[in-house]
């Protein structure tokens, strides 16, 4: 149970694949990214009309 070993994490690090011991990182979603954008301009227009 090492380098050669399929379902171990060092395994999987050594054959490049990705299961259930090796898991992705997951990656931000663009509907999240974008929500967050319009958040940051709607914030910066509240402070631009008050001055």
């Amino acid at each position: 149970m090492g380098k050669g070993d399929k379902r171990t994490k060092r395994g999987k690090i050594i054959a490049g694949s990705y299961g259930k011991s090796r898991l992705r990182k997951k990656k931000l979603k663009k509907k999240k990214a974008a929500a967050a954008a319009a958040k940051i301009k709607a914030d910066e227009q509240l402070t631009t009309d008050n001055v």
